[in-house]
Order: C-alpha cells, then sequence, then structure tokens
C-alpha cells in the first residue's frame, strides 16, 4: 500500500511538473497559408516554421509569420510604344511569396508591404516599358495576347530571382493619349470614306459598262436583224399568222387579192 500511494504521488508530480511546463513554455502558431520565420537573438534561421503549433524559447527566439498565399497588387504605369506613343497600362498581378526560402526574403527585403513597394511595383514598371518599346501603338493593341506573355515571361523570371512567384498578370486596360485617340478617331473616318468613295465610283463604272454593253447587244441585234430580214421571211411570217382570209383590194374593176412583197421595201 505504501509503495502504491509513493507511486501514485509521483505519477502526480510528474503531471504536475509537465502542465506548469506546458503553461509556462511558449508557444507560437502558425495559421493556416503561412509561414513562420524563426530568428534566434534576432538573427534568422535556416529553419521554417510551418503551419501548426510551435515552442519557442522566451527572450532567445522570436517569429515572423509570412503570408505564403496568393496576392494581388494592382498598379498604373506609364510606357512608351516603339512609334513614341504614350502608353497608360492597368497592371492586376497575383502573386505569392516561395514558402521554402520565406526566411531569405524577411531576411533580405522585409514583410509583404516591403515586398510589394520595393520589388514588385519597381519591376512592373521596368518590365512594362522594356516590353512596350518593343511594339507600336497599333501592335500593342492587334497583338494584345502577345503582349501579355511576354510581360508575363520577363516578369516571372525578374521576380523569381527575389523569391516570390507569379501565378498571373492581367494588363486590364491599356489606352493612349488623347491627342492620340483622336488621331486613330480621324484615321478610321477618313478610311471609311474613302472606301465609300471607292464603292460609289466602282459602282458608276458598273453601272456605265451595263449600259455599254446593253446598247452594243441593241445594235448588234438590229444589224443582225437586218443582215437576214429578206421578202421570202416577210412572206412566210404573213403566211404563218395568216387567219384563213384573203385580204381584198378594191378599186377600179374587180377586187383583187393583196400583195404584202409590194409594200415591203429592204434597205
Amino acid at each position: 500500500m505504501t509503495k502504491n500511494k509513493a507511486l501514485n504521488k509521483f505519477t502526480k508530480f510528474t503531471v504536475f511538473l509537465l502542465l506548469i511546463v506546458i503553461i509556462f513554455t511558449p508557444f507560437t502558431v502558425v495559421n493556416a497559408g503561412e509561414r513562420g520565420v524563426l530568428m534566434k537573438f534576432g538573427q534568422v534561421q535556416e529553419r521554417i516554421l510551418g503551419e501548426g503549433i510551435h515552442p519557442i524559447i522566451p527572450l532567445v527566439h522570436r517569429v515572423k509569420k509570412l503570408s505564403v498565399r496568393v496576392q494581388k497588387q494592382e498598379l498604373a504605369a506609364e510606357a512608351s510604344s516603339k512609334d513614341l506613343q504614350d502608353v497608360f497600362t492597368d497592371v492586376a498581378l497575383n502573386w505569392h511569396i516561395i514558402p521554402s526560402e520565406a526566411n531569405i526574403i524577411f531576411q533580405q527585403i522585409g514583410n509583404e508591404q516591403q515586398v510589394v513597394e520595393r520589388i514588385i511595383n519597381p519591376a512592373i514598371e521596368e518590365v512594362l516599358k522594356a516590353v512596350m518599346a518593343k511594339y507600336t501603338a497599333e501592335e500593342l493593341i492587334t497583338k494584345r495576347g502577345e503582349v501579355k506573355a511576354g510581360v508575363d515571361d520577363l516578369l516571372t523570371a525578374r521576380l523569381v530571382n527575389y523569391h516570390i512567384g507569379v501565378d498571373d498578370i492581367s494588363l486590364v486596360h491599356v489606352h493612349f493619349s488623347e491627342d492620340f485617340d483622336e488621331a486613330v478617331e480621324a484615321k478610321q473616318i477618313a478610311e471609311q470614306e474613302a472606301k465609300r468613295a471607292e464603292f460609289v465610283s466602282l459602282k458608276a463604272i458598273r453601272e456605265a459598262e451595263t449600259k455599254v454593253n446593253l446598247a452594243r447587244g441593241e445594235a448588234e441585234a438590229h444589224k443582225l436583224l437586218k443582215e437576214t430580214l429578206t421578202p421570202e421571211i416577210l412572206q412566210r411570217q404573213a403566211i404563218d399568222k395568216w387567219n384563213g382570209k384573203l385580204p381584198l383590194f378594191v378599186g377600179k374593176g374587180e377586187p383583187k387579192l393583196l400583195d404584202l412583197s409590194q409594200f415591203v421595201e429592204l434597205e
């Protein structure tokens, strides 16, 4: 009985000590979508804390949590096209901190806001200027997919050096100066008027050709009729249309049959 009581006391004391250790030992919780950067006396450690509970030593360890979720950054940037037109672009970039490199990015750059201000915004502006300069203003509109792919590839290659992953980039709106828009509108109107004038001219030419062809056809038909019309043909046509009654010519003497050939004069 004495041994059992001593064992129970020891067990209770051990559990009590564990509870004291648990209660007074600090922990840090890394939430979903985060990584913890562990620092020992202010020095960034290679170990990165994943999601969950992690014990830390007070006054020795400090943990900075960084989000590794996809984040969105919107920026309005200005550049120049190949033909020196001002180009204004609204950009939306989806990006994230590479989880396995969270400690490096915090050590070299800082938190998320500092990453945006120091790295992402300048990178977007520089990449847009480099890509836009390869295309004319017209090509920036007609080859928008190609332009977007160029920006995506160049920006991805640039940001990966800073431990940032690019998920997607959208050129939400690409527009030009008011003077350029007015010039484009005037050009379109001039092209439409030129096409309309060309259509009217082509229509007039075709109508004239049609009239000439009709007149030529009528002239050839008259000529052919004149060449082929003979007294025999006229007499045959009269016979074909005869109703069986002979026409009479009444004059002096007895009535006589009318000879139609007397009235046909061929030139």
